[in-house]
């Protein structure tokens, strides 16, 4: 792939704040270009309570590798989840986020749903392409930021699991 191509490329990816693409030709040469994002701002006030509005969460704290995430099973039910031990499930990419596999079916996951360390918990079409989002833990879900068929940015909160 010649240079003023890999340029052109490289143009509608900023054009259209993707952060990686892969293009491949038909004689099986492959070119894969990825910006470096930086991290979302922290907005200046974060909501108390859990928020089902598109917009990116303040980002959360660097889940301990070591140690699962207690269950909430396990704290009384009037007792308040700590929403600061909770992990964060990130966009990974620009695109449209969908919680069902298609139209009209079951949700991947709903709040309360219990989850193991890489099972699909949505997925984001980007450029016609359907991304799998998976669990990086295992947990339950407490709260899912946005709603189907949201526009989601790299780095925004989409769920969280605790």
């Amino acid at each position: 792939m010649d240079s003023e191509k890999i340029s052109q490329i490289a143009d509608i990816m900023a054009a259209h704040g993707l952060a990686r693409v892969r293009v491949e030709e038909s004689d099986g040469s492959a070119v894969e270009l990825e910006y470096a994002v930086a991290a979302p701002a922290a907005p200046v006030a974060a909501p108390a309570a859990p928020s089902f509005s598109p917009a990116p969460a303040a980002p959360a704290p660097a889940p301990a590798p070591a140690a699962a995430p207690a269950e909430p099973a396990d704290a009384p039910a009037d007792e308040a989840l700590d929403m600061a031990h909770t992990t964060a499930v990130r966009a990974p990419m620009v695109g449209v986020f969908y919680a069902a596999p298609a139209p009209g079916a079951e949700p991947f996951v709903h709040v309360g749903s219990k989850v193991k360390k890489g099972e699909t918990l949505c997925v984001i079409e980007a450029m016609k392409v359907m991304n799998e989002v998976t669990a990086e833990a295992d947990g339950e879900v407490v709260d899912i930021c946005v709603k189907d068929g949201d526009l989601v940015e790299y780095g925004c909160c989409l769920m969280k699991i605790y």
